[in-house]
């Protein structure tokens, strides 16, 4: 995240990870941002991918995750999710698949079940995104 003096906030978003994403809802499967953070990017990327579920201001990541899985009718072990800090463990712990970018902090690299080659930012989302669909080609 980048910051102006003037005040003015970037983010980077890689399009690889967009392209992952829109090849998951291709595929049937529902697609979603959790983060505490706030912004105005964050929605206007969710809305270009058009992910249904955005939950932004979450700090309690697992009862947003939960009350999402409820109302999609699934299960816990159905969830594959992506994080890299210490606020996303608890759901990272819940889920049937948990993944973290390779710069993910340790405590979470150690706990997940698949560690990334890349970094956030830098395609992760894609190489998860490509590993659940080759999982679910080889059906």
């Amino acid at each position: 995240m980048y910051y102006s003096e003037t005040g003015d906030e970037w983010k980077k978003f890689n399009t690889r990870d967009g392209m992952g994403i829109k090849l998951l809802q291709k595929a049937g499967i529902v697609t979603a941002i959790i983060t505490q953070e706030s912004t105005k990017i964050v929605m206007r990327r969710a809305q270009k991918l058009t992910i249904p579920e955005v939950h932004q201001g979450a700090y309690d990541k697992l009862a947003v995750l939960k009350d999402l899985i409820a109302r999609h009718g699934l299960t816990m072990k159905q969830v594959a999710y992506i994080g890299d800090d210490v606020n996303d463990l608890q759901a990272l712990g819940a889920v049937g698949l948990s993944a973290s970018p390779a710069d993910g902090m340790p405590p979470v690299l150690k706990v997940v079940r698949y560690v990334c080659k890349k970094k956030g930012g830098e395609g992760a989302v894609r190489e998860l995104a490509d590993l659940i669909l080759a999982a679910q080609s080889s059906r």
